[in-house]
């Protein structure tokens, strides 16, 4: 594979990293552009190739695409055969790296996604929903505070989570720690730490778990109107608890408003 092509599976796995932090909304536009090396512009356009036709849709067709050069057999063999046996579990951005670096491949970053995907070795991402519109930051540290969780195999053979409580405005991390499961304690640790550091804040984002929000149905909007045992700490807290919410078919959900809360 000669250079020019390396260059381009490594801009196309760059934007794909960029682009679901991105729609995760760890990032805005203006940040995930200026990751890439580019415009704003430019990232829209990366951004509407990308979901008409995938990584595909990234490819400079100027270049010779190795990629679509039927592989033998043994080789999609060998592929599939490394991966289960040393790199099982990784996700195929991480495997590429090894595979590129350690093993001498030279299929693109494309090619060996599709083979892994084909054989069931990792799962095929669900495409995102277009023009979802990033929530902007607060303007003013302390205005609101941002908790998640990630588990994560940290170090071999132990698979934690990490409980980050976070300012919205700043990205700055007042409390974090590993836990074996995320839940109601964890985050009311997360919650007393940054207070015991930086007192009140106004209001605490977080995603939809049950911990933090009752759903009447899975996958549905919040009842703000039940309150977990979190949210009733909160309350009392007199803190504004907001839920991270995704489109549905272009609209956003709405979140059953709040009279007095019902405590489960």
């Amino acid at each position: 594979m000669n250079r020019t092509r390396v260059l381009q599976e490594i801009r196309m796995m760059r934007f794909e990293e960029a682009y679901t932090s991105w729609q995760d909304r760890r990032l805005t536009q203006e940040e995930a552009a200026r990751l890439l090396g580019v415009c704003e512009r430019t990232f829209r356009r990366h951004i509407e190739r990308y979901e008409e036709a995938g990584l595909e849709g990234l490819i400079d067709r100027r270049i010779e695409d190795v990629s679509q050069r039927k592989a033998p057999v043994d080789e999609v063999v060998r592929l599939q055969t490394l991966y289960k046996e040393r790199y099982d579990g990784w996700n195929v951005k991480h495997f590429y790296e090894r595979y590129q670096g350690d093993h001498g491949g030279q299929r693109s970053y494309t090619w060996v996604k599709k083979r892994l995907q084909a054989d069931g070795l990792v799962e095929t991402g669900r495409r995102r929903g277009r023009h979802r519109k990033a929530r902007p930051r607060k303007p003013l540290e302390g205005m609101m505070i941002h908790q998640d969780g990630s588990t994560h195999e940290w170090v071999p053979g132990q698979s934690w989570d990490l409980i980050v409580t976070m300012d919205d405005a700043t990205s700055t991390v007042y409390s974090g720690f590993f836990v074996d499961e995320e839940g109601t304690l964890s985050s009311l640790r997360g919650v007393r730490e940054t207070i015991e550091l930086k007192g009140l804040f106004s209001s605490f984002y977080s995603d939809r778990g049950s911990h933090y929000w009752f759903t009447p149905t899975s996958g549905d909007e919040v009842d703000k109107r039940v309150l977990t045992q979190f949210g009733r700490a909160i309350s009392h807290l007199g803190i504004e608890m907001i839920p991270s919410y995704s489109p549905k078919n272009g609209v956003t959900r709405r979140v059953v408003p709040p009279p007095t809360g019902e405590i489960i």
